[in-house]
């Protein structure tokens, strides 16, 4: 660092001290001979004279301006310092990391739904991602009249018209309006798509958007609830075979639970076989009575109902018929 004409070079950097900063512009009076230029990683530095985009520079390091940048820039590349003066020019730091925000629907959306004159509300909450893709573009819209630009910034252009953007694509698709967290990849897909090409009008590209929770009217919630219990009892065996396998998977501590499930299934198995002999044992004495009357074989077995076929044994048991 020296000193010319009384005056001391310059160091120009970018402390990054905030995560939500998108750029930031250095500004002071002029740039002095022998002053430095540094560039961190995750940064690219803009050289702009009287407005105009002279040079973007991408690598990151230490760089001496006279002898590093100058060379480089559009229309200064024979800019000489002179003894007392220095170069009035502007730098531009971009942020070129990816930045990850949280959205949540402002208000209700009401979907189309038949039945529902009002239409279904839900609420959604989630995250999206983007980054800054073009360095001209967001100079020439932004840049030019603001000394910074922040995420929130971005994220109210985005709240602007997310929920149109959400009803367009759960609507349009033909979406289970009831489970649509099942969908959630290809809406969120969609509208990533919608919102990167509103915001490629600034210089930013969105790199991702996830739904993460969808939620329904208290009343809706309870109706799901419910259908779901009573799917469950409509498919009690399936869900009791399930419950016997994870209880003898889990070892020796689940050896009770096990047990109830199996005491219960062979009760409603052993009930099911008695109702079955029963019903055999009515059929036999009336079909014997009916044949004792009439002097045939019986047409049914008396032991375990089968059709006797006019035999004078029964063909499943082998018991006599008369």
């Amino acid at each position: 660092m020296g000193f010319f004409g009384g005056q001391l070079a310059n160091v120009i950097e970018w402390q990054e001290y905030r995560d939500d900063v998108i750029f930031w512009k250095w500004e002071n009076d002029e740039i002095k001979r022998g002053s430095k230029l540094i560039i961190r990683a995750g940064q690219d530095a803009v050289f702009m004279y009287n407005g105009r985009v002279e040079g973007i520079f991408t690598d990151e390091g230490s760089f001496d301006i006279e002898s590093d940048i100058i060379p480089f820039l559009s229309t200064l590349k024979g800019f000489t310092f002179g003894f007392n003066s220095g170069m009035r020019a502007e730098v531009l730091f971009i942020n070129t990391k990816e930045f990850t925000v949280k959205w949540g629907t402002k208000n209700a959306i009401n979907l189309p739904v038949a039945g529902l004159p009002g239409g279904m509300p839900i609420r959604s909450f989630g995250t999206f991602q983007f980054k800054v893709a073009d360095a001209q573009t967001l100079i020439d819209k932004v840049a030019g009249i603001k000394r910074q630009f922040t995420v929130d910034e971005v994220k109210e252009r985005v709240l602007s018209s997310l929920d149109m953007l959400l009803m367009k694509w759960i609507a349009s698709e033909g979406k289970d309006m009831f489970n649509l967290q099942a969908n959630a990849y290809d809406i969120g897909r969609g509208v990533a798509e919608d919102l990167d090409m509103e915001l490629c009008k600034l210089g930013i590209t969105v790199t991702g958007f996830q739904i993460q929770s969808v939620s329904y009217p208290d009343e809706v919630a309870a109706m799901q609830k419910k259908a779901a219990a009573a799917a469950m009892v409509g498919n009690i065996n399936s869900y009791t075979q399930v419950q016997m396998a994870e209880s003898l998977a889990n070892g020796s501590g689940a050896g009770s639970m096990a047990s109830d499930m199996a005491g219960m299934q062979m009760g409603m198995m052993m009930g099911q076989q008695m109702m079955n002999q029963m019903s055999g044992q009515v059929n036999g004495q009336t079909v014997q009575t009916a044949g004792s009357v009439s002097g045939a074989y019986p047409k049914f077995c008396s032991n375990c109902g089968s059709p006797t076929n006019g035999g004078k044994f029964c063909s499943n048991c082998g018991q006599k018929l008369v």
